[in-house]
This record gives structure tokens, sequence and C-alpha cells, in this order.
């Protein structure tokens, strides 16, 4: 049951949603997991979660404008000239295309499971933990070496398949494409930038269709909401930031250890019965 959503609890969320939304550890998973413990709080919902993301899509935008503009004016240019159809900006408008039909779809038939049984902190903790070790192994045995310009159609579908289980809190947007991309063989770099890219639909269209529940009964209000997606937009473009200079020198062992230990507390509290599944 979603609860109600307080000017403290805005602030923190959208700290927290910043912090974590382009970190492969799951900005879903921190919101849900500071709801559950903190007395009073409990579950933001579904539909506070994805418009405060929205907050961090624009920083998204923001951060890379040049290449979002020259993707979508090559794109569009290319329907009326078929010269343009080769050029890597009109392949990557089609590739974004094609890589957001998988939670276009997903999140459309799995809806009412996604908002309720999965929310679940049992969910939450086990994919921590599993997610963070499958990005382990990826980061380790990946080659490491190819760019952007060598993703083909099939590739693009199945980054698409791996952003749509971060419908599941705790698989992690980023984490689950950035992963996939390693085990195709693209850069760290690479990797993320179309992790990037490829949420800017998904996540736009979710926080707009989502934005119709704010305010209404036992949905957060208006206020706090807006509040925490300012927040988040703040945050989350000092961290794009950060986290792309990082990942061109550093493995992503640290986040690794980071979802073992955080999914480890989580399962820990369930088990002890300091938490219930659904707080």
């Amino acid at each position: 049951m979603e609860h109600s959503v307080g000017w403290l609890g805005a602030l923190v969320y959208g700290l927290l949603q910043g912090l974590t939304e382009f970190l492969p550890i799951s900005s879903s998973a921190h919101v849900r997991i500071m709801g559950a413990l903190v007395p009073g709080w409990g579950d933001p919902g579904a539909a506070f979660t994805a418009v405060i993301q929205l907050g961090t899509e624009t920083a998204v935008v923001v951060y890379f404008r040049n290449d979002i503009w020259a993707i979508i004016r090559t794109w569009t240019l290319s329907l009326f000239r078929p010269v343009l159809r080769r050029d890597p900006n009109a392949r990557m408008g089609w590739f974004i295309i094609a890589g957001t039909l998988p939670i276009g779809v997903l999140g459309f038939l799995f809806q009412e499971t996604i908002e309720t049984a999965l929310r679940s902190l049992v969910y939450v903790g086990i994919t921590l933990i599993a997610f963070g070790l499958i990005l382990g192994i990826a980061d380790a045995i990946a080659p490491n070496r190819k760019s952007l310009d060598r993703l083909t159609f099939p590739q693009a579908l199945l980054f698409g398949c791996a952003q749509a289980l971060a419908l599941i809190p705790g698989v992690s947007r980023s984490g689950g494409t950035i992963t996939a991309g390693l085990l195709m063989g693209f850069t760290r770099e690479a990797a993320a930038r179309y992790s990037f890219l490829l949420a800017i639909p998904a996540v736009f269209a979710s926080g707009f269709l989502e934005v119709l529940d704010i305010g209404e009964e036992h949905a957060p209000d208006w206020g706090p909401t807006i509040l925490a997606t300012i927040v988040s937009f703040v945050v989350g473009y000092l961290v794009i930031v950060y986290f792309m200079r990082y990942i061109s020198r550093h493995s992503f062992r640290p986040f690794v250890i980071y979802r073992a230990l955080l999914g480890t507390v989580v399962l820990s509290l369930l088990a002890f019965g300091v938490v219930t599944p659904f707080a």
C-alpha cells in the first residue's frame, strides 16, 4: 500500500534517487528500503518512484544534450533522405527505439504485478545480491573492447531486455544494461552511455503516465513529489559527471560488494522480523 510522503521524506528520497539512479545499485531498491526502515514512512509507491525518476532522467538529457540533439536530428532527416540512414546517429535512433520495446511491452502486460508483488523486500534483497554477482562476473570476464559504432539491432534488443529486468526493484536499470553490454564485449563507457540514452524514452513514458496518480488517494501529494524530483535532478547530474569519469579508470567491484552487503542486510532484517516484506 502506498504511503504519503512528507517534506523531509521528499528530500531524502530525492537525494537517494539522485545518488543511486546512475550507479549500478538500483535507485528503486534504495527508495523502497528507506521507506521500510523509517518508522511511519512505508513504501512511497511505484507512482512516486516513477515520477521522481523524471528528475534524474532530465539530468541525462542535459548531460547528453549534444548527443541527443544529433541523434534526433539525423534520425528525423534520415526518414526523408536515404543517404543518411547509415549515419551512426540515425542508426542510434533506431537502436534506442528497438531497445525500448521490451520494457514497454512487459511494463504494460505486468503493470499490476510490478506495482504490488514485485515490490516485496524479499525480491529486493535477492535481486540486489544475484544481479550484483552477475555484474561482477561480467566485469571480470568482459573483453571491454567494442565501441557503440559496432552496435547491431539484435544487440540493441538484448540491451532492451536487460533494461526490462529493472522493472523489478533491486535489479538496477543501469546495472542490468551495463552488464549486458559488458557481456557483449562493449567497453564500460560505451555500455554506460547507451544505458543512459536507452532509459530516456522508458523513464519519461513511465513517469508521465504515473503523474496521473500523484495526489490521488493513498498517493503522495504534489508538493513533496515536486521537491523530490528537483533534488534528484541536481544530485543526479553531479553523479553522472562523476560516474562517467570513474568507469573510464576503475572496475565495478565496489558496487558489486555494496550490493551484496545491502542485499544481505535486507534479507537478515526480514529473517529476524525487523521489517516485513511489504513494510
